[in-house]
């Protein structure tokens, strides 16, 4: 029981690792072409859809698909890392109760 907690353990960890370099690649690249057309906007954006769809979107039409694949991208991010850290963190304390 104990090898395999450890075992899921660093399964987790090597996903959670994985899962940060593909979608900080995704990111990094919508990034790139948002600032070469010189899109701004600020974090309350991100998580404020009306706003976003009021304030930015109206100012840049031609970038509309761009903006919405990074906040798709930044959101699933910040989800899967909660998960994943979550997840962690039971079977470790999981792992520390059966020692």
């Amino acid at each position: 029981m104990q090898i395999a907690l450890i075992f899921t353990l660093m399964a987790l960890f090597a996903a959670m690792v994985v899962l940060n370099f593909y979608f900080r690649i995704r990111v990094l690249r919508t990034y790139q072409r948002l600032a070469r057309q010189n899109v701004r906007f600020g974090s309350a954006h991100f998580f404020n859809a009306r706003r976003l769809e009021n304030e930015i979107l109206p100012l840049y039409p031609d970038a509309k698909a761009d903006i919405l694949n990074f906040i798709k991208y930044i959101r699933f991010s910040i989800r899967m890392a909660t998960v994943l850290i979550v997840l962690i963190t039971l079977l470790g304390a999981v792992l520390m109760y059966y020692r």
